[in-house]
C-alpha cells in the first residue's frame, strides 16, 4: 500500500488515457527527474484490479476517464488503497472539480496546459509528503488512544483495598518495572473478610510481560473473590495456587506470595497470621523495628501438595506491619557489588524511623533508587497495614 513511502518518491503512476498527454506527462518528469520511473494504466479499473497502487509512491490521475465519471476514479482508488498519494489531472475548464477532489481526499490537483515540469515534479514530492505526514500522524493518534485504553485498563486492574470498618489502614505504593507499563507481575490487596477478619497479600508471578501481568491482576481479583466468599485463612493459599496452575500460559510459571489475616476482637487482643511462599518476609515498623521470620514455603506453582506454615505474631496498639516485593530490595544497595537485601531495608526503615506512614512507601522507594544509582528494574508493591487510629 501506498502509506510507506520514501521521501523522494521513484515511482509514479500515471492513470490517463489520452496518447497525447501520457507522453507529455512522461517528458515533463524525465526532464525535471530523470530517474523517476513512471507506469501508465489506461484506467481506474486497471489500477485497482492489479498490483500497481503498492508499487507506487504517488497517482497522477486524470479525472475525464472513460467509465469514471466526476471523483468517481478517486474514490475508488481511495476505497482501494486509503493511504494513497493521489495528484489529480483536471482540464482547463474543470479547477473546480480539483477544488472538490482535494475534499474527497486527493493531495493536490494540476491544470494540464499550466505545468511545467517543476511544478509537475513539486506537486508530485508534495504530495508523497504530505501522505507520508498524514500517515504518521494518524498512527501516532491510533498509538495515543491505544495507549490511554491500556491506561484505563490498567488503572481499573489496580486494587482498591476493602477495609471500610475494619480496624486496619492501608497505605500501598505500585511501581511497574516495565517500560510505559502501569502494571506488572506483582500484585497487592487487602480486603475485610466476613468474619471480620482483615486479609492482605503481596504477591509476584515471576517474569515481566504482558502474560504475567495480566496473570497478576487475575490472581488477585481471585484472591479477593476467596476472600469474600468466606473462604478459611488456611485455604487461601492451596486455592489460589489452583487458580495459578490453572490459568498459566508456562507451566513452568511460578508465583511468590506473602499473605497476612489480622484477626481479633474489637478493643481487645489482636494477632496476624503470616504464611510466606517463597516471598521477602514482612517487617514490623511498631511499635519496634522487628523483621519477622515466618516458615518459608515453596513458591505458588511449583509443588502441587505444598503447605505453608504460618507464624502468628502478637499485635499491641499502635502496630504496623510493611509488605513489600523483591523489586524494593533487589537493586543495588549500600554495599559495593551486593543487593540491598531484607538487612539493608533493615536499617533504612530504622532511618526513617520518624517518616510518617503515608510518606513511608514512597520513600522506601526513593532510597532503594538512590542506592541503585536510578531507577529500579524490577516491579515494585509496597503495603503498609496498620492500626486504624481514627476508630
Amino acid at each position: 500500500m501506498i502509506g510507506s513511502v520514501p521521501a523522494s518518491p521513484r515511482r509514479v503512476l500515471l492513470v490517463e488515457d489520452d496518447p497525447g498527454d501520457v507522453f507529455l506527462v512522461q517528458e515533463l518528469l524525465a526532464e525535471a527527474d530523470p530517474s523517476l520511473q513512471v507506469v501508465v494504466a489506461n484506467s481506474v479499473a486497471d489500477v485497482v484490479a492489479g498490483d500497481l497502487l503498492r508499487r507506487s509512491d504517488c497517482v497522477l490521475l486524470d479525472l475525464n476517464l472513460p467509465g469514471a465519471h466526476g471523483l468517481d476514479g478517486l474514490r475508488r482508488i481511495l476505497r482501494a488503497d486509503g493511504g494513497a498519494a493521489v495528484c489529480v489531472l483536471t482540464g482547463l475548464d474543470d479547477e473546480h472539480l480539483g477544488v472538490a477532489a482535494v475534499a474527497a481526499g486527493a493531495q493536490d490537483y494540476l491544470v494540464k496546459g499550466k505545468v511545467d515540469g517543476q511544478v509537475l515534479i513539486r506537486a508530485v514530492r508534495y504530495a508523497v509528503e504530505r501522505r507520508r505526514a498524514e500517515s504518521s500522524l494518524l498512527r501516532l493518534r491510533e498509538e495515543e488512544l491505544a495507549a490511554a485504553e491500556s491506561a484505563r485498563l490498567e488503572r481499573g486492574l489496580l486494587p482498591s483495598p476493602l477495609l471500610a470498618g475494619s480496624p486496619v489502614r492501608a497505605r500501598s505504593f505500585y511501581r511497574a518495572g516495565r517500560t510505559r507499563s502501569l502494571i506488572g507481575g506483582d500484585f497487592f490487596d487487602a480486603v475485610l473478610g466476613p468474619a471480620g477478619t482483615v486479609h492482605a497479600i503481596v504477591g509476584d508471578v515471576c517474569g515481566h510481560g504482558p502474560d504475567e501481568a495480566a496473570l497478576g491482576a487475575l490472581l488477585r481479583v481471585s484472591w479477593r473473590a476467596l476472600v469474600l466468599a468466606g473462604l478459611g485463612e488456611a485455604q487461601l493459599l492451596p486455592k489460589l495456587q489452583q487458580v495459578l496452575v490453572s490459568e498459566r500460559h508456562d507451566p513452568s510459571l511460578f508465583t511468590t506470595v506473602c499473605a497476612v489475616a489480622i484477626r481479633g476482637e474489637a478493643g481487645g487482643r489482636r494477632e496476624a497470621v503470616v504464611r510466606l511462599a517463597g516471598h521477602p518476609p514482612p517487617v514490623l515498623l511498631r511499635p519496634e523495628l522487628r523483621l519477622l521470620k515466618p516458615p518459608v514455603g515453596v513458591p505458588l506453582g511449583v509443588l502441587p501438595e505444598a503447605t505453608w506454615e504460618p507464624l502468628t505474631v502478637p499485635l499491641v496498639p499502635g502496630w504496623a506491619m510493611l509488605t513489600y516485593t523483591d523489586g524494593l530490595i533487589e537493586g543495588r544497595g549500600p554495599e559495593p557489588g551486593e543487593p540491598l537485601w531484607e538487612e539493608g531495608l533493615h536499617a533504612v526503615l530504622a532511618q526513617e524511623r520518624d517518616t510518617d506512614l503515608e510518606l513511608l512507601p514512597a520513600r522506601l522507594v526513593e532510597r532503594a533508587q538512590e542506592f541503585n544509582g536510578g531507577p529500579l528494574a524490577d516491579d515494585v508493591a509496597i503495603l503498609i497495614l496498620s492500626e486504624d487510629a481514627g476508630r
